[in-house]
């Protein structure tokens, strides 16, 4: 009742209350009363299925929202019914072929999650029964998945040559139980089958890289889980007018404060629940101002003069405007802040649609700023403490860089904004990946002489960073991107370190991309500027080969790309790794090329770092490569016997000097790999 006198009649409720208790109602009491009342009148008509669909959690579990939804603290129609999810202690489950999995995060902004067996969790001995199988569900595996393969009660012992996972607990003198990645090579040996039960397929996540999967044991393994992506209505327009997401009479709905809408709660004529409360708190201030107005007339009227505190006056202000300079401040470091608003805007409130790609460390979105330019705007997955030190690093690294071939950071945002955003220049032509193996790659598109000068150019990237003491620690063919003329700019410093001059190296743990890794890095935490040199071997065969850096299709002793050329260049059979488009066999120029490229990758890829050549090196030898006048060493070959001819065509590269053949076979006891 008094609520509604304030709000309806103010002025009077002000004037009554202070005859009425002579007064001593102060007046900032009464401007609380009003916007606070106004606020709850707002809020009391929130929607029962706006509240009933607000995220939930199982434990210290990830968020629980559209398009899944938790069958014992959620409605139904919070989500869709092949995304329920129970809670499991701490743990929330999905069922699927009859077998329950734990999830254990969720990437909304992906639409993709990771999940485990839940019986590796349970079980003292966790034997997975079913195949697991995607039939009749909105779920479908990412690109990183293989079948890990369960042999139980075989009367034969595994072939070592498979790497077979034992499984102790349930094997014993006369019985065999154990899993495997690689059921096809089993099956063409003569390993007998006929006593095993039928083998139990389960996918795994292959991203952490062979060399660490050869590491663990089947339990880590299956804990390790996988990725799924589903397939459901987008929510984003919905959750950007503050809605919430559900599925209700088979329709989608967005679940608004005020009340359900189709699609958004801007959609129509109708007015959100943000608008209602700027509306009453819009009324609230106006009657403030009115009511202001009656007081100051009627202090001077009773002639009562307050001076207010000008120092607490000046300390408001103060605050307020440093924060306003914190978001909107000129630069930090010499870089632009830009506010999280304009980036918001910049973006389209970063629609999935925008998604240049993923990385490690965050999404990176295609915008357009105020002023107009072009820009790639990567977003942290997380803003916690470690984000905050690697938002913080990759800006006093790039701040002090200026290179030809390094992309150019426009700005972020303030380390206290609402989300750690960073603002690169927008390079239109994607990266060297996907032209060598991803979706821009056509044959004869990238010719041989254009991808000697992407080596060159990576190459003075990495070497400018070498000299300026800067480690880049992820260099990868996904990280270098190429512009419309395909000069290369190379990206995400989010792994780089400053690397100190009075050290030889920093001990670290490993970190980088699988296939790229330098084993010596991986093994001993040492981190070098040759480590840099052996990534950069791995993208140089691929520039050669056009194959990924990983690939868990190829065989076992392949998977790795380092592996394969090593293997390869060896045996004198380069010409079954090169590219059969770049004109090796009919071009006896790019034929020399290639094979002095791989010949520097050779000595790039070697385990031991102290065999490796310096980046500038690198760097040196690609340019007397790239001038070298091979037609005039053709014309002082023109008497070579015609054996000789026959041997030049079918392919065999000579081999490479006995020291560095020597070093490779003494380091190659230890095992050889980049992931």
């Amino acid at each position: 009742m008094l609520s509604s006198l304030f709000l309806d009649h103010p002025l009077q409720m002000y004037l009554l209350l202070q005859s009425h208790f002579k007064g001593k109602i102060p007046f900032h009491v009464c401007i609380i009363t009003i916007i606070f009342t106004t606020l709850a009148k707002q809020t009391s008509s929130l929607d029962q299925s706006y509240e009933a669909c607000k995220p939930q959690t199982c434990g210290n579990g990830p968020n629980i929202s559209y398009p899944f939804w938790l069958s014992d603290r959620q409605e139904s129609f919070c989500g869709y019914s092949s995304f329920k999810i129970a809670c499991d202690g701490e743990n929330p489950v999905l069922s699927i072929s009859d077998d329950d999995y734990i999830i254990k995060d969720i990437f909304y902004s992906n639409h993709s999650f990771v999940l485990a067996n839940a019986v590796v969790y349970h079980d003292k001995c966790p034997l997975p029964l079913h195949n697991f199988s995607l039939d009749r569900t909105p779920f479908s595996y990412s690109s990183d998945q293989i079948d890990f393969s369960f042999f139980y009660n075989c009367d034969e012992e595994p072939i070592v040559y498979i790497h077979p996972y034992p499984i102790d607990c349930a094997s014993n003198a006369s019985h065999h139980s154990f899993a495997t990645f690689h059921e096809e090579v089993l099956k063409d040996s003569n390993y007998s089958f006929d006593s095993c039960q039928s083998p139990v397929n389960l996918p795994v996540d292959v991203a952490v890289g062979v060399e660490a999967l050869l590491r663990m044991n089947y339990t880590e393994i299956l804990k390790m889980g996988f990725l799924l992506n589903w397939t459901a209505q987008n929510c984003s327009n919905c959750e950007k007018s503050s809605g919430r997401c559900g599925f209700k009479n088979n329709e989608f709905v967005c679940f608004c404060r005020d009340g359900p809408r189709s699609q958004t709660c801007d959609h129509g004529n109708s007015w959100n629940w943000e608008r209602k409360v700027v509306i009453g708190v819009c009324t609230s201030a106006a009657t403030v101002l009115i009511m202001s107005v009656v007081f100051f007339v009627y202090q001077r009227r009773n002639r009562k003069q307050y001076a207010p505190s000008s120092f607490v006056s000046r300390s408001i202000f103060s605050k307020q405007t440093s924060m306003d300079d914190m978001e909107k401040g000129s630069t930090y470091l010499g870089v632009h802040l830009f506010t999280y608003r304009e980036l918001e805007e910049a973006t389209n409130y970063f629609d999935s649609a925008k998604e240049l790609g993923d990385g490690g460390f965050g999404t990176v979105y295609h915008g357009n700023v105020r002023d107009g330019r072009a820009v790639a705007v990567k977003r942290l997955y997380e803003n916690n403490c470690k984000r905050v030190e690697q938002f913080m690093n990759e800006i006093e690294i790039l701040a002090r860089l200026r290179h030809q071939n390094l992309v150019l950071l426009y700005g972020c945002t303030s380390r206290h904004s609402r989300e750690l955003l960073l603002v690169y220049e927008y390079i239109p032509n994607g990266t060297l990946a996907e032209h060598l193996h991803g979706e821009k790659a056509k044959p004869g598109a990238l010719p041989w002489l254009t991808r000697m000068n992407i080596a060159i150019e990576t190459a003075s990237a990495l070497s400018y960073l070498h000299a300026s003491d800067i480690i880049h620690r992820d260099v990868k063919t996904t990280n270098i991107l190429l512009d419309n003329n395909f000069c290369v700019k190379v990206a995400d410093f989010g792994l780089s370190r400053l690397f100190p001059t009075d050290v030889t190296h920093i001990s670290t743990a490993p970190q980088g991309t699988p296939g790229y890794v330098d084993p010596e890095y991986n093994q001993c935490y040492q981190l070098t500027s040759k480590s840099d040199v052996y990534s950069f071997g791995v993208v140089m065969i691929e520039l050669i080969s056009s194959l990924p850096a990983v690939d868990i299709t190829r065989h076992r002793h392949e998977i790795n790309l380092s592996n394969m050329a090593i293997n390869k260049i060896q045996k004198h059979a380069l010409h079954e790794l090169v590219d059969t488009c770049l004109g090796f066999e009919s071009d006896y120029r790019i034929r020399k090329m290639i094979i002095a490229v791989a010949e520097l990758a050779f000595r790039c890829l070697q385990n031991d770092k102290e065999v490796r050549p310096s980046m500038p090196d690198v760097l040196d030898e690609l340019k007397r490569i790239q001038s070298k006048d091979f037609d005039k060493e053709k014309a002082e070959e023109i008497d070579i016997s015609a054996d000789d001819v026959v041997l030049l065509k079918s392919g065999p590269l000579p081999p490479p000097p006995d020291t560095l053949t020597l070093n490779w076979i003494s380091s190659s006891t230890t095992p050889n790999g980049s992931g």
